[in-house]
């Protein structure tokens, strides 16, 4: 049993740290127990900010299993459990990797032809100093941005920009970074009646006449043509990140 402290212990004793309160998350069907281990752990947490009962062995007792059922279950996944967490709403996108990893971003914008698509995200930056041109597929955190980027799912001014963009790294000899996340090219009429085979067509083709180095990270998932488009060519370090996956349709 926890010990239950005086107020006058608690009043006049050394002040102990306040429980940061733990983040919102998404929970996947499977995760459910981790979920009802990270929900006794918030109460906890409650309880001992509030001073009365000292606690804090009981709640470092359970954030150690807690992380330890999340390593198994993470050790042991299915195919289709792959998948989900690939898919994850609290899985990182292209901001958050921007943030993290490059400096200097200047983002360019537009097709030149017909509109700037948000489903994917490009422009010059720095990563580790060195120049390169970024790209890639940006889902969204919440629901007004996920509408804005069309959950990543690009139309043909998304590839038309992305095809202007490793053009002008080629034409300057930056090499290019794409980092792809899409379950595939948006399929509605409007993309079709503006060429969203032949945009995805000429973007793949883009990227196998490319002369710089251009790596291509599967960040989530990687879903059809969608993805093919800015992960293709000849001298392409292909990366996937942890639990990422990648979709072909299959030819009828």
């Amino acid at each position: 049993m926890p010990a239950i402290r005086s107020r006058r212990a608690v009043v006049d004793g050394p002040a102990r740290p306040a429980y940061p309160p733990l983040p919102m998350q998404n929970y996947l069907d499977f995760e459910k127990p981790i979920a009802e281990l990270e929900a006794r752990v918030a109460e906890l947490r409650e309880t001992a900010n509030n001073g009365e009962i000292d606690i804090d062995a009981e709640i470092a007792k359970l954030e150690t299993k807690s992380a330890r059922l999340l390593r198994d279950t993470y050790a042991k996944l299915t195919p289709w459990q792959k998948t989900q967490v690939a898919r994850h709403p609290d899985r990182p996108h292209f901001k958050d990797y921007l943030a993290g990893i490059a400096d200097d971003f200047l983002p360019l914008a537009g097709d030149r032809s017909f509109a700037d698509d948000p489903a994917i995200i490009g422009g010059l930056a720095r990563i580790e100093g060195r120049r390169v041109m970024l790209l890639g597929h940006e889902k969204g955190a919440d629901t007004a941005s996920r509408l804005k980027h069309n959950f990543g799912m690009a139309k043909p001014e998304g590839y038309r920009k992305a095809i202007r963009l490793m053009r002008l790294a080629d034409r300057f000899g930056v090499p290019v970074v794409t980092l792809v996340d899409t379950p595939g090219a948006f399929p509605g009429v409007e993309a079709e009646e503006r060429g969203q085979a032949e945009a995805i067509a000429r973007s793949t083709e883009e990227c196998l006449s490319l002369k710089v180095p251009m790596v291509a990270v599967i960040v989530g998932e990687g879903g059809s043509g969608g993805a093919v488009a800015i992960a293709s060519a000849s001298s392409t370090s292909r990366l996937a990140a942890h639990n990422a996956i990648q979709t072909r349709r299959s030819a009828p």
